[in-house]
């Protein structure tokens, strides 16, 4: 155990428990852990918030596929208020908050509505509500804005300005792709070469969905990543979703898999989504949808895990918590094993900061290292995701932003007991 002691927004030392100064901190600004595991900040990868609580709202998407969701998604966003739309906006915000999750990356539609290919009268609507939010919550939390180009925009001149303005002129942050979208194999892959240019010409990020499917003959991942590597940017480039890699043969996914090494090209998994949405067309056995986390760690590639929706139409449960990420991957990927908690935290908290782009040499519990972290109600990783643990005190720059207590109390004694519902770390060998 220790003691952190942060100045100035900054963690100044860390100490052997009871060596802090306490007399030179208000008694306001001492906080007791309790042992408890303490983490640096947690980082969302893959979320949309924009669209964020307006499944039912009010078309549901009785078919539970992703083709459905598009359609059902667009209608209900639809009519919104700019008010409206920053009000959901901002219950979504302090969920992740609430969390211990300080920087979020969120994609938004750029030009037209590429889930109905539909001509949009303001295709920069949700990049003006975004970027209004992300100079809002400056300083509390980084938001990381994700545009996604329409479907055909490769070959309209109208449209490609459009997406391009989205960089050039608004300061979207991350080039966005969703080349699976596109009619043909060769309009996908257009698709893929003219967004990676504009990350290429602007110097950016790129964060595409691709493959997200479970059709083993779609396969823009390899164009993402050989185009990336020709490029010289793949350390710069995220493939989100690649559900289609657990259909692939395993010769070519093994292929696929070493050139995203080599690209440096790294791979985010969306679990509580892609569990529901892929294996639709499935009757039994039906595939869980995930990509090859293991294989994919195995070789070498970054592989970072997102919340991705949260109750749209997409999928109408999540509520911003990554460790519930964490636990439905550990149950639906067969890393459920004691000792594959090390191997989900890691995944939790230095893939996804790196994924975001974070300097990992200045990511962690290190002295000199931003004064921001997580304190959460168990004293392990593993027990932090068993129980899916609250977050008791969140930090951000030396400031409280949030803080969850969790209480369950026995009353079926004549003297009430408190539950612990963690293991005893001595107990137990992780």
């Amino acid at each position: 155990m220790v003691d952190i002691e942060i100045k100035d927004g900054k963690i100044k030392s860390i100490l052997s428990a009871g060596d802090g100064n306490k007399s030179s901190f208000a008694d306001d600004d001492i906080y007791n852990a309790g042992g408890n595991l303490v983490s640096p900040p947690l980082v969302e990868p893959h979320t949309h918030i924009y669209g964020s609580l307006t499944e039912g709202r009010p078309h549901k998407n009785q078919e539970g596929t992703l083709e459905q969701a598009w359609r059902t998604g667009s209608y209900n966003r639809e009519d919104r208020t700019e008010e409206e739309i920053k009000k959901k906006a901002r219950k979504v915000i302090s969920w992740f908050a609430s969390y211990g999750i300080t920087r979020i990356r969120t994609h938004l539609s750029s030009t037209g509505t590429p889930e109905t290919d539909a001509a949009d009268t303001d295709p920069h609507k949700a990049a003006r509500i975004m970027t209004d939010l992300r100079e809002e919550y400056e300083g509390i939390i980084d938001l990381q804005l994700v545009a996604i180009p329409t479907k055909g925009f490769a070959r309209d001149e109208e449209l490609y300005d459009n997406f391009e303005s989205m960089f050039a002129e608004m300061g979207i942050d991350v080039v966005g792709g969703m080349p699976h979208r596109e009619d043909t194999r060769e309009k996908g892959v257009e698709h893929t070469h003219a967004a990676l240019e504009i990350a290429d010409k602007y110097d950016l990020q790129v964060d595409f969905h691709i493959d997200e499917t479970d059709d083993p003959n779609s396969r823009y991942t390899e164009v993402l990543a050989s185009k990336s590597k020709d490029l010289g940017i793949g350390e710069r480039v995220t493939a989100s979703h690649t559900t289609a890699m657990h259909s692939y043969p395993n010769a070519y996914a093994n292929k696929l898999i070493r050139l995203l090494d080599e690209s440096g090209v790294s791979v985010i998994t969306n679990p509580l989504s892609n569990c529901v949405l892929q294996g639709r067309y499935d009757d039994y056995p039906r595939r869980r949808g995930h990509t090859r986390i293991d294989e994919l760690l195995e070789e070498g590639v970054t592989v970072a895990i997102g919340q991705d929706d949260i109750s749209d139409s997409a999928n109408p449960y999540g509520d911003a918590d990554m460790l519930k990420c964490l636990y439905h991957t550990a149950h639906f990927t067969h890393m459920n094993k004691i000792d594959d908690a090390p191997v989900l935290w890691d995944m939790m908290l230095y893939n996804n900061a790196e994924v975001f782009g974070v300097n990992i040499d200045d990511y962690g519990l290190e002295e000199g290292n931003e004064g921001s972290l997580v304190i959460y109600d168990a004293p392990t990783p593993f027990d932090a995701i068993r129980t899916i643990a609250p977050r008791n005190l969140v930090i951000r720059d030396g400031v409280p932003i949030a803080k969850t207590e969790r209480t369950s109390t026995l009353l079926y004694d004549d003297s009430p007991q408190q539950v612990d519902f963690n293991h005893n770390p001595d107990d137990l060998q992780i």
